[in-house]
């Protein structure tokens, strides 16, 4: 098949739901399709989403764009798959083929307009209200003529509740690849050290995670800390974290092989790789229920799970696994367990059966 992805945006820094779109591309070429990525430097709805800050910075990497190309360091990408750098991704910019994917909802209400020869039109929903856009703007979207796959059973249950026939609805999972995200050292013996990931989108609520990580910190003076991010260091991390920026996947694996715990303090997440990457390198899991994160996580049995925003219940299920080990070695061992099945492997040929039914 040919197979066209549409994205929202050029990839200047690691994100989600890009790195999900680039593996399934990554598995579909293994498997002898034809893929294409499309990435366009600008995109009529973006300011319907936008503060006005937001959207100049946007016009400036719009600008960029025009001379410079991201180097994609952050993620290994097949070089069968062709990348498509377009100023917007308006039919005359869109390769035919047999499919073709929006991945985001702003991506949705140009693709359903596409000419049959662009190939089937479907939608790989990975977008959640009100975060990634208004509830209004999202389940219009939905209710596209589109065939849609949802990444989690969380969203998949969002887009119900919209009134989207449970039938026209796939769900299939995000995977781990888990030939790059696996234990290097011993989840008995690890030190204690508890990594987190610093995102500023306000979903992330990064600034609960530092707020409790502090908390940890005053009881336990003896801990360390790592928090990788795609941006610069934040001003607001104390100094004894350390941060990484813009980690590829090795150095991710070595950080989360050196740690013993991970933390997420996300509001809400439509699948949430971070906690299920550092599940598959020997973490336990401390995390809030950020909804998409049930796919794998669950409470006292792979996971501490707390109420997002809740900082003394995130940095108590901390504490409890700094003082319990034994807690700590068999969650992490059950996560470990858990996520073995979530594989990008199965995704694909999931996704594949999909396309292949009339």
């Amino acid at each position: 098949m040919k197979i066209t992805f549409v994205l929202p945006g050029y990839p200047w820094r690691p994100r989600g739901g890009t790195k999900v779109v680039y593996e399934y591309a990554n598995h579909l070429v293994s498997r002898g399709h034809a893929v294409s990525i499309v990435h366009p430097r600008y995109m009529r709805n973006w300011r319907k989403v936008m503060d006005f800050r937001a959207w100049l910075l946007r016009q400036a990497a719009r600008l960029y764009g025009c001379f410079y190309k991201p180097k994609i360091k952050w993620m290994k990408l097949d070089r069968r798959i062709q990348l498509l750098w377009v100023p917007e991704p308006t039919a005359n910019f869109i390769p035919e083929g047999d499919v073709v994917f929006a991945t985001y909802w702003t991506t949705a209400e140009y693709v359903v307009d596409y000419p049959m020869n662009k190939g089937a039109k479907y939608y790989l929903v990975q977008d959640f209200y009100p975060y990634l856009g208004e509830k209004i703007k999202l389940e219009t979207t939905w209710r596209y003529p589109l065939r849609k796959v949802a990444i989690s059973k969380w969203i998949g249950a969002l887009m119900v509740a919209a009134g989207i026939p449970e039938k026209e609805i796939r769900v299939i999972s995000n995977g781990i690849d888990h030939q790059h995200f696996h234990l290097l050292n011993d989840i008995e013996s690890r030190p204690r050290n508890i990594t987190m990931m610093y995102n500023k989108l306000s979903y992330k609520a990064p600034e609960d995670g530092i707020k409790v990580l502090e908390k940890v910190k005053i009881k336990y003076n003896d801990i360390t800390a790592v928090c990788f991010g795609p941006g610069k260091r934040p001003r607001i991390l104390p100094d004894w974290i350390k941060y990484y920026s813009k980690v590829g996947e090795e150095k991710l694996v070595e950080i989360y092989n050196s740690s013993n715990i991970f933390v997420s303090s996300s509001l809400v997440e439509g699948f949430a790789l971070p906690p299920a990457e550092a599940m598959a390198c020997g973490c336990a899991v401390a995390a809030t229920d950020s909804g998409g994160i049930r796919e794998y996580a669950e409470n006292e049995v792979n996971t501490l799970l707390s109420k997002p925003s809740d900082i003394e219940a995130l940095a108590r299920n901390i504490i409890r696994l700094i003082e319990d080990d034994a807690l700590r070695i068999r969650l992490a061992k059950k996560g470990y367990e858990k996520i073995q099945s979530f594989t990008w492997e199965r995704s694909t040929s999931l996704l594949e059966q999909f396309l292949n039914e009339k």
